[in-house]
């Protein structure tokens, strides 16, 4: 079996929530990165190949696709209408060679198995050992970035909510600092700017990886979306909207004026 383009995944049995909602979201014309899917079965094989030795379908895909790649988790079951697994599996940012992508196909599969994990899949009711498909994308070098939702989780108001902040999205997710915050109604109207402390961002390293870079001052506390970049968030909540058919969470980035859609699913808890 080989490494599949997203373009051409559509089994979740097999590769897991994530690459099959990208994979979809491609053939609907969504802004998504290339990238390709391990089955989960694959994965398991990839994790007890020898350290060095990549094999060589994966080599050449990872090789395809020109400059450095994330490597992120799509287990079976996550992503999905009633789990989400949101921040419980890791991911590898700034992959540059066959060697490290190895390593991070390890570190995502193993994370699986983390006591967080487990814990959230028990609490899901959710039996046997974890599944763990991957997906290998090229890596955004994002100007700004973050999470939108296309519907208020906390007040289940029809509106978008966006939080973002400067440089890659692991700075939202992991909540190291408070980024901004917008709200916009369903008909495009800006409801709210409100701009957070974004004193740190996280840098692709020119040598592979990522590191925490500081903020010039003059930026900390200005906005990082402008009125066009929301339009453009909004135009993209309406699309994945209307291709899934249900409220989306959404992982976006913009990079050189350009806007990407980097991971979507559906949006399991709201008031």
């Amino acid at each position: 079996m080989s490494a599949v383009w997203l373009t051409e995944v559509d089994d979740d049995a097999a590769h897991g929530g994530k690459a099959a909602q990208l994979g979809a979201a491609l053939r609907a014309g969504l802004p998504v990165p290339p990238g390709f899917a391990l089955a989960h079965d694959q994965v398991d094989a990839i994790a007890h190949v020898d350290a060095h030795a990549t094999p060589d379908h994966v080599t050449a895909a990872f090789t395809s696709l020109g400059g450095p790649v994330a490597v992120r988790s799509s287990a079976i079951g996550e992503d999905g209408a009633g789990a989400s697994f949101a921040g419980q599996h890791a991911t590898v940012l700034g992959v540059t060679c066959a060697k490290t992508l190895l390593a991070a196909i390890r570190k995502v599969r193993e994370s699986a198995h983390a006591p967080s994990a487990l814990a959230y899949r028990k609490r899901l009711g959710l039996d046997g050992m974890p599944k763990m498909g991957i997906v290998v994308q090229r890596l955004i070098n994002a100007d700004t970035a973050g999470v939108l939702f296309t519907r208020n989780p906390m007040s289940g108001d029809d509106e978008r909510v966006i939080e973002a902040a400067w440089g890659l999205g692991e700075i939202v997710v992991a909540g190291l600092v408070t980024p901004d915050r917008y709200r916009i109604a369903r008909d495009g109207k800006i409801l709210e700017r409100a701009a957070g402390e974004k004193d740190i961002a996280i840098r692709m390293r020119s040598d592979g990886g990522t590191h925490e870079a500081t903020v010039d001052h003059d930026l900390v506390s200005a906005l990082c979306l402008s009125d066009d970049d929301l339009r453009s968030l909004h135009e993209l909540a309406l699309r994945c909207e209307a291709h899934a058919s249900a409220p989306q969470d959404i992982e976006f980035a913009f990079a050189t004026g350009r806007l990407y859609l980097l991971q979507r699913r559906a949006i399991t808890r709201m008031a």
